[in-house]
């Protein structure tokens, strides 16, 4: 059995309340340690450069009603605006009649820049103009305004432009305005939010919202196929250490934080130097020799769940460190803390929204304090269920016995299972199925599928037995679509089913089916710039990577679907694979201000960038068709039952 450090057998054992003070004071010292981590940035802001003006004083517009336009500024904490510095004028000027702007009541300050007392406008401002037409023509509204940092620095006068067109009863936003929600956004908003939004959030945000906001977006992230794989490593972590009795409450919950900040600290490191170099988080860790090495590291762990050998350290040194672990829940943290940030490198978060907008914001205004802040919160976020994990140890495992060894014995095969999980970007996808199918049957007769029922057997055993014939299912399955031909892992037989019944042949795959060949790669921004330039239809440019968990995802969930199908046939499929993440890769995601796929850009017909559509992440079908149908709506391009007609 693994041996992670336990308690000695001998009259060292710490008692029960010993056990839990000793935890108190580990959590204690772990939740002090991130406080700091959090506190230090109130008193680094005046070291830090001045934000930009397009990051302290956020613009939008939007319509209130077709005779009223609506200016929005979301205002950085400690920045501010001043109310008789705003400016409205319009081009043409017969195109409109400007009525009086109305403005929210503001705060009066002394101001030194001008020697007297202003007017000044925190947090966020909503200026209210009325609209009365003109001659008819489309008009620019160009709005003039200065704002200040209560640290000293006015900016000299910054001119936002507003494009608007005429209606029925007034005007409306020209296409490719930009419109933000009033107030800054609500949780539920953010949820659907883009990285370039995000990005705004933690600029304007505040320290407290920003850590609260990424906390809770982490524990969604955490139900993900990228971070689930740690839940088996964290599991063999906490039973390692299970040698004569069962793992308490405490001492998983103590091996559980361990794991959580070492992932936590480590995967805020590398998203703040992706930030501040430009440069994808996960590729430059995704070498297959890399992915080779932990996967062998996760089999070797996964055998000495199975009881193959002992890990043992010199007697010497283990009577020594004996004595030192009866003092710390769990015995060896360090060794958690240590794995915890090996699976933040290899095993970590794939590419999401809320990750994109973090390094977008680092990226563009440097702010490694605030920007890192909000990845630390993410990080334990995405860390809450492993928590969950460690301290059900002791209520939710059963005590030593047989019962501890089978439950080993089911942690090893999901430790085998995530070793080969982290393989599939680097072997084909045969070799994938026929890995697969091995496990499964491998689990099957660990499970005893293939053995008879003992009379009086209880509800347990049949149900492993079910399982394990489930297993073995899956496994034939695998084997038999690896051996006809069938390269799809989640649907192995789906290549039989598309066969005519006679005559061998091949039936059309149907709407749903996404014929990879329709996209036409590029490998640099000079060829598709030259692609877009020869573009008669909508262009969907989609960033990809062997390697990319959620790429996968999207193949096989959102771009399979007939909706989603449909509105993609119109337009031109265009795929940047930056598996490789050689010079050019990183150029084009640097260009699109990406950190890694996956990634999608839409352009309109001849090649201009449609700048406020644009999708970081996994999405499902639903959201994807509508954002489909946002495009089309900018292009003017047909929809499907349009272009069937």
């Amino acid at each position: 059995m693994m041996q992670y450090g336990h308690a000695s057998a001998t009259g060292h054992g710490a008692s029960a309340t010993g056990r839990a003070a000793a935890a108190g004071r580990w959590l204690a010292w772990m939740l002090a340690l991130a406080l700091v981590l959090f506190a230090r940035p109130a008193a680094a802001l005046t070291e830090d450069d001045f934000l930009p003006p397009e990051q302290a004083f956020v613009f939008s517009a939007a319509m209130a009603d077709p005779a009223t336009l609506v200016l929005n500024y979301r205002i950085a904490p400690e920045y501010y605006m001043y109310r008789e510095r705003f400016g409205l004028s319009a081009s043409p000027a017969q195109a409109v009649t400007l009525g009086e702007a109305a403005y929210p009541q503001g705060k009066v300050k002394y101001d030194p820049t001008f020697d007297k007392d202003m007017e000044v406008f925190y947090g966020t401002v909503a200026v209210r103009v009325p609209l009365s037409q003109g001659n008819g023509q489309p008009f620019t509204l160009t709005v003039t305004s200065q704002g200040c940092a209560d640290a000293g620095l006015c900016y000299p006068p910054m001119d936002n432009t507003v494009q608007l067109m005429p209606v029925a009863g007034g005007y409306a936003l020209a296409a490719g305005t930009a419109s933000a929600p009033q107030g800054g956004g609500t949780f539920d908003s953010l949820l659907e939010a883009g990285d370039t939004r995000l990005a705004d959030f933690i600029g304007g945000g505040g320290w407290l919202k920003t850590a609260g906001v990424f906390l809770l977006l982490g524990m969604l992230l955490a139900f993900t196929p990228c971070v689930l794989p740690m839940v088996p490593i964290l599991s063999s972590i906490v039973l390692g250490g299970a040698q004569a009795q069962r793992p308490s409450r405490w001492r998983g919950l103590g091996l559980a934080a361990a794991y959580v900040f070492g992932m936590s600290v480590v995967y805020t490191a590398l998203g703040v130097a992706a930030g501040l170099s430009g440069a994808g988080l996960a590729a430059w860790l995704q070498t297959p020799w890399i992915l080779s090495l932990f996967a062998i590291l996760l089999a070797v762990l996964a055998l000495a769940m199975f009881g193959a050998f002992t890990f043992q350290m010199p007697a010497g040194l283990q009577a020594r460190l004996s004595e030192r672990s009866n003092r710390i829940p769990g015995g060896r943290v360090t060794g958690a803390l240590v794995m915890g940030a090996l699976s933040a490198l290899i095993v970590g978060p794939c590419v999401a929204a809320p990750l994109a907008g973090a390094l977008l914001y680092i990226s563009q205004t440097g702010d490694v304090i605030l920007g890192g802040a909000a990845l630390f919160a993410m990080a334990w976020g995405m860390g809450i269920p492993l928590l969950l994990v460690g301290a059900s140890a002791g209520t939710l495992l059963p005590r030593t016995g047989p019962w501890m060894e089978s439950v080993k014995r089911v942690f090893g095969m999901l430790l085998l299972g995530t070793a080969w999980w982290m393989l599939i970007p680097v072997v084909p996808t045969w070799v994938q199925m026929l890995g697969w199918s091995f496990l499964a049957v491998v689990g099957a007769v660990m499970l005893r599928a293939f053995d008879a029922l003992p009379a009086g057997s209880g509800a347990p055993r049949m149900f492993a037995k079910g399982l394990g014939l489930l297993l073995a299912l899956a496994g034939a399955a695998w084997l038999i679509g690896a051996l006809s031909g069938g390269r799809d892992v989640l649907a192995p037989l789906s290549h039989l089913a598309a066969r005519a019944p006679a005559g061998g042949a091949v039936a059309a795959a149907g709407p749903a089916a996404v014929d990879k060949t329709r996209f036409v790669r590029v490998r640099s921004n000079a060829e598709l710039d030259a692609l877009l330039a020869r573009s008669t239809q909508p262009v969907m440019l989609d960033f990809y990577a062997d390697w990319c968990v959620s790429c996968r995802e999207m193949e096989h969930f959102t771009f399979s679907d007939p909706t989603v199908a449909a509105r993609m046939s119109q337009m031109l499929l265009v795929q940047a694979d930056v598996t490789k993440n050689n010079a050019d890769d990183r150029a084009l995601l640097k260009r699109f201000r990406l950190f890694g796929p996956p990634g999608i850009m839409f352009f309109e017909p001849g090649g201009k960038l449609i700048e406020d559509i644009r999708v970081v992440g996994f999405q499902d079908a639903r959201r994807f068709a509508g954002v489909l149908e946002q495009v089309a709506d900018r292009s003017g391009a047909p929809g499907p039952a349009q272009a069937g007609s």
